[in-house]
């Protein structure tokens, strides 16, 4: 069975903005519970070896929510990693806006916009990260979420695989 694995691209339309594309074959019904259901979240987000400590999704306009892990680091004590958000638009299964803030720089809010496009059992992602200054987004690109953006949505793949 072939796979997607490392397919997501990253573009950068404007001097604040990122937009991640990634292709799944699955629906894009499927896609939006293992983006809102904190049981399928904790399978997918974040890297295998991360501790989970909370995973809380408020899925309503206005609701809240807040996901950190305890990343094991070899050479230093645990890392807790923290992100806090609230849901602005929800139309399931098609899109997902809500806020995005790393706790560790507070005043760095992106506005995150995620749509779903289902065609002929493909259904392609596109999150369209927002942030206020060209600061915010180039500290976003250079702290290395391209690669565990990739891992994570590669473990989207075999979520989906096991859903289906």
């Amino acid at each position: 069975m072939s796979t997607r694995y490392g397919s997501a691209t990253v573009e950068l339309p404007s001097d604040t903005t990122i937009l991640i594309t990634r292709a799944f074959d699955a629906p894009a019904a499927l896609i939006f519970r293992t983006l809102t259901e904190p049981a399928l979240v904790k399978r997918w987000w974040g890297f295998e070896d991360a501790q989970w400590q909370v995973c809380e999704i408020d899925l309503r306009v206005g609701g809240t929510w807040r996901y950190v892990v305890r990343q094991p680091c070899e050479s230093e004590p645990d890392m807790e990693v923290a992100f806090h958000g609230e849901y602005r638009e929800i139309d399931a299964p098609c899109l997902l806006v809500s806020t995005e803030v790393f706790e560790g720089i507070p005043d760095g809010e992106a506005l995150v916009s995620t749509t779903l496009d289902e065609r002929d059992g493909v259904t392609t992602m596109r999150v369209l990260v927002q942030h206020s200054c060209k600061e915010h987004r180039d500290g976003h690109i250079a702290s290395g979420m391209e690669v565990g953006m990739q891992v994570s949505y590669n473990r989207i793949e075999d979520l989906l695989g096991e859903l289906t």
